[in-house]
């Protein structure tokens, strides 16, 4: 049977996807046939510009709001995926902040928190009611998680966000864990490690210079940017990793 071209793709829901290295993601796999589902906590003018931007390119795409540290907000945001794009077929756990800058010792208990939710608890909830989605479906081999984790897990940020640091090293464990637990179904779990990256994150963080001050650590001289890192989930998420699992993907200009 002929398939139409307009017929959306396999779905992946992005969480954090209205800016940064979710943004760039969500356009990257909606140019390689992917249908997105753009997950946002607040920023809807940002989410719905992305969106708009996929559509014009001939591609399939929605915004949708959710707090991805709440069980509630995680099934909205995955039932209206599903609603308007068909069952689920990867996720990319991308929706993640820093907290403040600064000493570990100066850190507000209720800020050190909020990280641990958003950054852990968030993937692995988001986690969690992707595979009751992909394990109540017949053939769930062959659907695909990339969790996105970051340099400072080996490296620790110390003096910057040793708190932020710590909940990408355990990103990093969980993913190593569940992709064991989930190979011998078909199911593969990998994660990307970028570097410094020119996002927005930064200033969110009350430091907006600091990609130019890192560049000059950095082996290839510069910080990375989003689309690179989005061509790195792509691959993990794609058929063309199908032996992969278990991966940390360092995608940080050779640090």
């Amino acid at each position: 049977m002929e398939v139409s071209d307009d017929r959306p793709g396999r779905l992946v829901v992005i969480t954090g996807g209205g800016r940064g290295i979710g943004a760039a993601t969500a356009r990257r796999l909606a140019a390689a046939g992917y249908a997105v589902c753009i997950g946002y906590r607040h920023d809807a003018e940002a989410a719905e510009a992305v969106v708009r931007r996929i559509d014009a390119e001939g591609g399939h795409a929605v915004a949708i709001a959710g707090d991805t540290s709440q069980e509630a907000g995680i099934r909205h945001l995955f039932d209206e995926a599903e609603a308007a794009l068909g069952p689920l077929h990867g996720l990319v756990n991308n929706a993640g902040i820093t907290g403040p800058l600064g000493r570990f010792a100066d850190l507000d208990a209720e800020a050190m928190r909020r990280v641990v939710e958003v950054n852990l608890i968030g993937t692995m909830l988001c986690t969690q009611e992707a595979l009751r989605r992909f394990l109540a479906r017949a053939g769930a081999a062959g659907r695909s998680i990339v969790n996105i984790s970051s340099i400072a897990a080996s490296t620790g940020s110390p003096g910057e966000y040793v708190h932020y640091a710590a909940t990408k090293a355990a990103v990093e464990s969980f993913t190593l864990g569940l992709a064991r637990e989930l190979a011998e179904q078909g199911i593969r779990v990998n994660a990307v490690a970028p570097g410094t990256v020119q996002t927005g994150i930064h200033a969110a963080a009350g430091d907006p210079d600091r990609p130019a001050r890192i560049a000059p650590r950095v082996p290839m001289r510069r910080v990375g940017q989003p689309e690179e890192v989005a061509e790195a989930v792509l691959w993990l998420l794609s058929d063309a990793a199908s032996y992969t699992t278990g991966a940390v993907l360092r995608v940080t200009g050779g640090l």
